[in-house]
């Protein structure tokens, strides 16, 4: 069943916007941003994220009112608010006057005052003032006409994942009593007889700290588990404050699914959020970024259960942030926001709305620049405003695919801890090897976790998903068998979720699935290159592998392994469950991923489109259809369509033309 959301209040069509600082800027300024709000046809602006200091500049001592005049001026000119708890960095006299909420490094080092998130989340200290301050933000705005959302903290988990203070281990032997119940279950998990580690009681236990050699893996593990679940632990503590005192306010936080952020585990916070909100950035070194955005869109979604979902922050132009950051080339501001809305965003919002004179973040775009108002920045910033009023009837429609592909935040953990046959596998490069070729082919893909029923799926495609529990593991394998094609890929299945290797073979949990065992897993040095039976080249990994019912669809052409399988194929019940137990290259992939799809009877959205072209569709629930085409290559592209184009306000009949670096959106009835 389909998750239901409450969607902020009152804000109609696509919701747009960005982050609004007022407090950075003197009154005159004040007054003539919501002109140009206006005149952008922004509805809706997050507020008082990293206000605090303002609001509280000294403890106990508040001042709202230049807060109430700025909510006031945002009624009146008709935008909405995202209203934030302030609470995500706390004022110096805070961190001054209570040293101890500061975070800890896994050295000892103390992250101070000075920048932002200078907090240990597992603190009962700063709790106990974040939610004093939250509530006197619920009380004093709770009957504002402005208000439509809370904003919770700010990208929770962001620049402290992991803290390694004395009140994060408190709260980590809490979690892990918790957990195991008993010592004896969690020296079993931990397997604590390796290296005298057993403990005799819960006190004896510290978080990961920095240490001779390697740490126990599955104490790392259950450290970044305890760590997502703590930053959730604060999220909800501070909802639980909205919810008494505004409880028809919906609440979200912002996540950052791809960007930055590996350690929260997005798929365990679902259920508590009300809408899934989520901020992304391009990388400027990626000459593919827009497909790293489609993924992070995607994923987005797939937190959110296929539901509506909020994009609450993303760049007109550059970044400040990377080595070197890149302004957007012509049309990528829109292109990448209607990428966004294809995928299930009901919101399109920028950091920032005005561009700061001072801070870190000054060179950060933002919606209105620097250079004021004659600029390509502020006319695509009105200019998406009139196309996302445009869009108006898209709001909550949603996109159906046919494939799934299995993301895992434990397996990512897992994947690249010490220890490793390789050092060298990064769990996401080969997530986006599998979701590119996905990608390029005009496939829809839901990104799912290990945990969702894919039985509706014609094809999942489950790439190095390392560390999965045996009821995972058996939802994957019935897919298969109730008639859908599964595509497992090297380092699968191996270890449970304590981090323990399942004996008897590789790839452990996919074993009877597969059809095949492996024995040894040869990884490849850094410039070791071997070869296939068709050609196909392939790096960092093989393995010695042998067929237990499955074929051999590809081989090893040479080096130790030759004449073994390298990709196998098995048919299971009613469906088949492919195996490749290496690195291809990029054609070997293409070849592969056509063979899958084409046995599983998947097909693209819009047939024949050129590489750099995507098509989505999102579906509306009375009926009828949006075709969405966004064309990144330097040549138009005609698409067959009916219906009404809503950006250009046309009828099409048959086909539409989609200009070089522009898009369409094709109202289908």
């Amino acid at each position: 069943m389909p998750n239901q959301r409450p969607w902020p209040l009152h804000t109609a069509g696509i919701a747009y916007g960005g982050d609004y600082n007022p407090e950075q800027w003197p009154l005159d300024v004040q007054v003539e941003d919501v002109e140009l709000m206006r005149e952008a046809g922004v509805g809706l602006v997050s507020l008082a994220i990293f206000s605090w200091a303002q609001l509280e500049p000294r403890e106990g001592e508040f001042d709202f009112g230049w807060l109430d005049a700025v909510m006031d001026r945002l009624h009146a000119g008709g935008i909405r608010v995202a209203l934030a708890t302030a609470t995500a960095s706390p004022p110096p006299w805070l961190t001054r006057g209570h040293p101890e909420i500061l975070p800890e490094l896994a050295d000892g080092t103390v992250l101070h005052q000075g920048s932002r998130q200078s907090y240990a989340v597992s603190s009962p200290v700063f709790r106990d003032y974040a939610l004093r301050m939250t509530r006197r933000m619920a009380e004093r705005y709770r009957e504002h006409p402005a208000l439509a959302l809370w904003h919770v903290d700010n990208e929770l988990g962001c620049h402290v994942p992991h803290d390694h203070s004395d009140a994060a281990a408190e709260a980590f032997r809490r979690w892990l009593e918790d957990r195991y119940g008993t010592i004896d279950g969690l020296n079993t998990a931990w397997g604590t007889a390796f290296w005298s580690q057993r403990y005799d009681s819960f006190g004896e236990i510290l978080p990961p700290r920095a240490s001779p050699t390697f740490v126990n893996p599955t104490q790392q593990l259950d450290f970044a588990r305890f760590s997502s679940d703590e930053q959730l632990a604060h999220y909800r503590a501070l909802c639980a404050v909205l919810r008494e005192v505004t409880p028809d306010v919906p609440a979200t936080t912002n996540f950052m699914m791809t960007t930055a952020n590996k350690w929260v585990d997005y798929f365990s916070w679902s259920d508590h959020m009300d809408v899934v909100a989520n901020d992304h950035y391009l990388i400027a070194r990626d000459p593919e970024a827009h497909i790293g955005l489609a993924f992070s869109a995607d994923l987005s979604r797939g937190v959110a259960g296929g539901a509506p979902w909020m994009l609450m922050e993303h760049s007109t132009s550059a970044v400040n942030w990377q080595p070197r950051n890149s302004a957007k080339r012509p049309g990528e501001m829109l292109r990448n926001s209607l990428s966004h809305v294809a995928r299930g965003a009901d919101a399109v919002m920028f950091f920032q709305w005005r561009q700061s004179a001072a801070g870190a973040e000054k060179y950060h775009s933002a919606m209105f620049p620097h250079a004021g108002r004659d600029t390509d920045v502020w006319r695509n910033t009105v200019e998406l405003g009139r196309i996302l009023q445009a869009l108006a009837p898209v709001k909550g429609s949603r996109v159906r695919a046919d494939v799934a592909l299995v993301f895992d935040y434990p397996s990512w953990w897992s994947t690249e801890a010490e220890g490793r046959p390789t050092h060298a596998l990064n769990y996401m490069e080969e997530v986006m090897r599998w979701y590119r070729a996905l990608w390029q082919r005009g496939i829809t893909v839901d990104i799912v976790s290990a945990a969702t029923d894919a039985s509706r799926y014609r094809a999942l495609v489950v790439p190095t998903l390392h560390t999965v529990r045996d009821e995972d593991a058996a939802r994957i394998a019935r897919a298969a068998h109730e008639g859908a094609g599964v595509l497992v890929t090297f380092f699968s299945g191996i270890v449970d979720e304590h981090d323990h290797v399942r004996l008897g073979g590789y790839p452990g949990a996919f074993r009877e699935l597969l059809g095949v065992r492996t024995e040894e897993f040869h990884p490849l040095q850094e410039d070791e290159v071997l070869t296939l039976d068709d050609g196909t080249r392939a790096d960092l990994w093989s393995e010695k592998t042998h067929l237990e019912g499955a074929e051999a669809v590809r081989t090893w052409a040479d080096g130790p392994l030759a004449g073994l399988p390298a990709v196998t194929h098995h048919s299971v019940g009613r469906g088949h469950a492919w195996y490749v137990a290496t690195r291809p290259d990029d054609e070997g992939v293409a070849r592969i991923v056509d063979a899958f799809l084409d046995e599983a009877g998947v097909t693209p959205v819009v047939a024949g489109l050129p590489v750099g072209v995507e098509a989505v569709r999102r579906y509306a629930e009375g009926g009828g259809s949006f075709l969405f085409v966004v064309n990144h290559t330097d040549r138009p592209v005609d698409v067959p369509a009916e219906g009404r184009e809503l950006l250009g306000g046309r009828d099409v009949a048959g086909r539409v033309t989609v200009p070089p670096l522009a898009s369409v959106v094709v109202h289908e009835r």
